[in-house]
Formats: C-alpha cells, structure tokens, sequence
C-alpha cells in the first residue's frame, strides 16, 4: 500500500470528483485519500493528509487552483498538482506551471490519459496536455500574460456576488499602466 500514488481530489463539482474518483479507483497503483470542493479545503486537507500527488481544479470558488497550489506547495514542497481544467488559453497554463503544478491536463482528457498523467506526475515528470500550447513562459515569452495577483483580482472581481461599480475601472487602469501598448492591440489579450 505504501507504494501507492496516494491522490487528494480537488474540485467544486462533487459530480465531477465522483467520476475522476471511479476512475482512479480502476488503477490498482493510484489510491484516492481524499477529496476537496474548494481551495481553501484543499489547502486544509493537503496538510492534513499528505497526498503524494493533488488533481487540483484551476477554477474554485473562494481561493482559485493556483493560489491554493501557491499554498500548499510552500508548506508541502514534496507534493505534486496537477492541474485538471476546462481552460486551455496559455495564460492559465502558465501560470498554474508558474504556481507550482507539474502538469495541466484538459478536464476533456479520456480516462486513460488522467491516470497516466498521474503517474507521470508522481514520477516527477512535467505533464502537458496534447491539446494545449506550450505556454509562452516555456518558451521565455512573459511579456502578455496576467500576473498571479491580476488573475486573482479579476477572478474575485467576477465571482463577487454583487459587484461594486468601481472595481473593474480599478483593475482595467492597474492593466492599462502596466502593458505596453502593443499588448493592448494583440487579438488574443484582449478577447477581439
């Protein structure tokens, strides 16, 4: 048993922990030893629980993936994430490689491929799903990608319950002084 991947399963859906549960229990080296709903409960029971490998959802409520990697990865070095999302655009790959994950998978993998990404992981290989471009920061481009604090910012600024009305200028004007124009005009960082 010791030889096991033990997992700790991190996702807001339980409908989607249930199915990644089912079929990590089919691989008889992976063992699942726990499971979290949000960042702030994954962060609680990686300490508690020591997982030799976290599946960790990029997207939760509270705290996001990144930073309760960022967490869990400064008191847990040893533990390795691997990031499951629906996002494929470069800026949440890198900056969940930035975070600390050893590998970003699409939540669209097929079976097979999650458990191997897994074992890969454990390993201490860097897993990059097939369908998800090299990040720029692999590729020494950092110059259009959103910070961790941005993407922290914009994802309280959208998931807040009732927005106030001058948080986004507060975040636009934070951007707007800190890219350079030409960022500003590229298709993909600004959604065109």
């Amino acid at each position: 048993m010791s030889n096991k991947i033990s997992v700790l399963l991190v996702d807001d859906h339980s409908l989607v922990r249930r199915g990644f549960r089912r079929i990590l229990e089919d691989a008889p080296d992976i063992t699942v030893v726990g499971e979290a709903g949000d960042g702030e409960e994954a962060v609680r029971l990686a300490q508690q629980l020591k997982p030799r490998l976290i599946v960790m959802d990029c997207a939760l409520p509270g705290i996001n993936g990144l930073v309760a990697t960022r967490r869990i990865l400064e008191k847990s070095p040893d533990i390795a994430v691997l990031m499951l999302s629906m996002h494929s655009e470069d800026t949440w790959v890198r900056q969940a490689l930035d975070a600390g994950a050893r590998g970003y998978i699409l939540k669209s993998a097929v079976d097979m491929e999650l458990v191997t990404a897994i074992r890969r992981v454990a390993e201490g290989e860097t897993v990059l799903d097939p369908q998800v471009a090299r990040p720029a920061a692999l590729k020494g481009e950092r110059n259009y990608g959103l910070t961790v604090r941005e993407l922290e910012v914009l994802q309280l600024i959208v998931s807040a319950p009732t927005p106030s009305p001058c948080t986004a200028p507060i975040l636009w004007m934070r951007l707007a002084f800190t890219r350079p124009l030409n960022w500003w005009c590229m298709p993909s960082a600004t959604g065109w």
